[in-house]
C-alpha cells in the first residue's frame, strides 16, 4: 500500500515539479550555472536533491489536467529563472565594472572566452568575476541556495509561483543598481584616467616631442593596475554585500 501511494499520480507529479524547480535553479543561479559543470552533472545534482527533499513536499493542490500541469511546469521554470536572475544581477555588478575599467585602461579589445558564462569578456572583467566567485564560495553562497531551495518547498507551493508587481519592480531596480554600483566601483580608475589624459594633454602642449602612445599609455595602465589592486578588497566587499541583499530579498518571495 505504501509503494502504491509513493507512485501515485499526485506524488509522481510532485516529483516532476520538484525536479523541474531544482533543474531551473542549477541552470540559472551563480556557481551552479558555471559552464564548466557538464549538463549531465547538473541534471544528476537536480535528481539527487529532488530525491533528498522529496519527503518534505506537501500534498499538491493543483488540478492534474494537461493544461494545469503545463502551467505548473512553466511556473517552476520561471521560479528558478527569477531566483537566478536576482542573484546574477548582484553578481554581475563586478563584471560590468570590469568592462568599464578595461575600456579606460585601453584593454577593451583584450578579451577572451569567459569559462563561466561562455561569452567573450574583457580580461579585467574575467579577473574580477573569478575573484568574486571565490569570495562567494568562501561565504557559502552554494549552501545559501540549497537552504533557500529547501525552505521554498514548504513556503512556495509546487506549481503555485507567480510574478508579483513588487518582484518585477525589484528586478528593474536591481538592473539599475547594477549599472550604478558598477560605475561606482570603476569610478576611481575612471577619474584617474581622465586626470591622466588632462596631464598628458598639458605635457603635449608644453613638450611637443612627448609621445603619448609610447610613454603615456604604459603609465596610464600601470596607474590603473595600482588603483585596481588598492580598491580590490572594497570591490569584493561590495559584491558580497550586493549578493547578500539580493538573497535577503529572495526570502520575501515566500
Amino acid at each position: 500500500m505504501e509503494w502504491a501511494q509513493l507512485f501515485s499520480e499526485g506524488r509522481t507529479i510532485a516529483f516532476l515539479l520538484l525536479f523541474t524547480r531544482f533543474t531551473a535553479l542549477f541552470m540559472a543561479v551563480p556557481i551552479f550555472s558555471h559552464m564548466n559543470i557538464p549538463i549531465s552533472v547538473k541534471a544528476a545534482m537536480a535528481f539527487f536533491f529532488t530525491v533528498f527533499f522529496f519527503g518534505a513536499v506537501p500534498p499538491l493542490n493543483i488540478p492534474t489536467d494537461a493544461l494545469s500541469l503545463t502551467v505548473a511546469i512553466l511556473g517552476e521554470m520561471l521560479f528558478g529563472l527569477v531566483v537566478g536572475t536576482i542573484l546574477q544581477l548582484a553578481y554581475h555588478v563586478v563584471t560590468f565594472a570590469g568592462g568599464q575599467i578595461s575600456f579606460m585602461m585601453g584593454f577593451s579589445l583584450a578579451s577572451a572566452i569567459d569559462p563561466q558564462s561562455g561569452v567573450s569578456m574583457p580580461i579585467v572583467s574575467q579577473f574580477l568575476a573569478l575573484l568574486a566567485l571565490m569570495i562567494l564560495l568562501v561565504f557559502d553562497l552554494h549552501h545559501w541556495i540549497l537552504l533557500y531551495a529547501s525552505a521554498s518547498i514548504s513556503q512556495v507551493p509546487l506549481g503555485g509561483f507567480m510574478i508579483t508587481p513588487s518582484l518585477f519592480q525589484y528586478i528593474m531596480h536591481a538592473t539599475l543598481n547594477m549599472f550604478v554600483v558598477g560605475f561606482m566601483i570603476a569610478f576611481p580608475i575612471t577619474a584617474l584616467s581622465i586626470l591622466a589624459d588632462i596631464i598628458f594633454g598639458m605635457l603635449m602642449k608644453t613638450m611637443p616631442q612627448f609621445n603619448l602612445l609610447v610613454i603615456g599609455m604604459p603609465i596610464k595602465i600601470a596607474v590603473s593596475f595600482v588603483v585596481l589592486m588598492a580598491t580590490l578588497a572594497a570591490t569584493l566587499a561590495i559584491v558580497t554585500s550586493q549578493t547578500q541583499s539580493a538573497y535577503n530579498f529572495l526570502e520575501k518571495l515566500f
